[in-house]
């Protein structure tokens, strides 16, 4: 297991998570899943037979675990408190903004892997398809997930940006 950064390492808005009742959550997870679905199919299409798994995206400076089913016909993208976290086939642990920037293609998981700063676990094949799945995606995951809040779509680009800053890092980092 990952220890955690401590709260005072982590940008500033972290550790006011570990206050959030998940099911306030919920309801932009399942926005955030069904825009992707939307606008980028092709991702849940590419991981073939693994689309039918359950993944682990565990922030290890978060106090939840998102879990992501991607099955093409019902995506679904869920938060779990870790202790409470259901079986999944696969788990890719690092920090939320070293998984972030990795769905969004602006790290590279294999410097991330040998770096020992992403830890996966489980069915490593299916976590090659969904990276592989992930690279594919034209324009960014992020700019997808963005753009489903709709007339905020600005305001969570800034948010995004914010974060990153505070994380020490800029749009585009390697």
């Amino acid at each position: 297991m990952f220890a955690s950064p401590a709260a005072s390492d982590r940008p500033w808005p972290l550790p006011l998570l570990r206050f959030l009742p998940l099911p306030l959550l919920q309801p932009i997870l399942t926005l955030i899943g069904t825009q992707v679905a939307k606008t980028q199919p092709d991702v849940f299409l590419r991981l073939g037979p693994h689309a039918l798994k359950s993944f682990i995206i565990d922030p290890t400076d978060l106090p939840f675990v998102l879990v992501l089913k991607p099955k093409p016909e019902a995506p679904s993208l869920s938060a779990w408190r870790r202790d409470n976290a259901p079986y999944s086939h696969a788990r890719i642990a690092g920090t939320f903004l070293d998984l972030f920037d990795l769905i969004d293609g602006s790290l590279d998981g294999d410097a991330l892997f040998f770096s020992r700063k992403l830890r996966v676990t489980g069915d490593t094949e299916a976590i090659v398809a969904l990276r592989n799945a992930l690279d594919d995606v034209d324009g960014g995951v992020v700019e997808s997930i963005t753009k489903a809040f709709g007339p905020l779509a600005p305001v969570a680009t800034i948010t995004v940006s914010h974060l990153r800053r505070l994380g020490g890092r800029g749009k585009n980092h390697e």
